[in-house]
């Protein structure tokens, strides 16, 4: 059963920004001259430019941190249109708010309630939105505003929807003997994250990661290999990483976003 979204106060923004420019810092305060009482959380900027697939990742892993009532907004778009098709879902008592660009397909696969916001009815948050390039500003921060401080609900944004655009990432697929799935992301230290959860590798006895032409062991940490040494791991946030110690895996390997990584048990049952 869809857990009802009653708003905290909380609204988190992740944008492909990298916190160049007054970008970021405009769409906070159209928040706060909305709902000056909002707490605002920066969840990223540094989502790779253009690529929902990254963002989508980190909203979908992130969000159940928060507590129960928080606006995640997102505004990580490859192609803004002068109209844009905007979403709004709930999922887990959280409302997340962003394009239909796949961002949002992470987060609300299974059960989620999702409209599509009809610039129409924006009237009843006392917005009259105007076609333009900044849509985090102009659009979407006044709709989290609205959300987060109670002056409208989901539902009176938009009639439900549910032919939303799908991820940019398919997700991880079973093959014979193993799982394969793709490198998300890579953070400041070389780190291959991949799309890979914890609960497909389950039942694996000894399961080896192929990645880059190399076949890695698993370990349970960082400093159990020695340095230089590559090793596969499961990091803090559930899904397979693939690390190098005290150095950069995707130099190393020569991969990165996009690229195919395969687990498969080296002691099947």
């Amino acid at each position: 059963m869809q857990k009802e979204f009653k708003p905290c106060g909380v609204i988190t923004v992740t944008t492909d920004t990298a916190n160049k420019g007054s970008f970021v810092a405009t769409i906070k305060g159209v928040i706060l001259s909305r709902f000056l009482e909002a707490k605002i959380v920066d969840l990223t900027h540094d989502a790779v430019v253009q690529w929902p697939a990254e963002a989508g990742f980190w909203l979908s892993r992130a969000y159940r941190y928060f507590p129960a009532g928080t606006v995640h907004l997102c505004v990580v778009d490859p192609g803004a249109r002068l109209e844009p098709q905007a979403l709004v879902a709930v999922v887990d008592g959280h409302c997340f708010l962003g394009p239909d660009n796949g961002v949002l397909a992470p987060v609300v696969a299974g059960a989620a309630a999702v409209y599509r916001i009809d610039l129409k009815r924006l009237g009843c948050i006392g917005l009259k939105f105007t076609a333009g390039t900044f849509h985090g500003r102009d659009l979407y921060a006044p709709i989290a505003a609205a959300l987060a401080s109670g002056a409208c609900r989901p539902e009176d944004l938009g009639a439900a929807a549910s032919d939303i655009t799908p991820s940019w990432v398919d997700d991880p697929e079973v093959i014979h003997g193993g799982i394969q799935g793709v490198v998300i992301t890579v953070d400041n230290f070389g780190n291959l994250i991949t799309n890979i959860d914890a609960s497909l590798l389950a039942g694996m006895k000894q399961p080896v990661v192929e990645a880059g032409g190399q076949q890695i062991a698993f370990r349970a940490t960082y400093s159990d290999a020695p340095p230089g040494e590559y090793l596969a791991l499961l990091n803090s946030f559930g899904v397979l990483e693939v690390a190098r110690s005290e150095m950069s895996a995707d130099q190393g390997l020569g991969i990165g976003r996009g690229s195919p990584v395969t687990v498969r048990d080296k002691k099947p049952a």
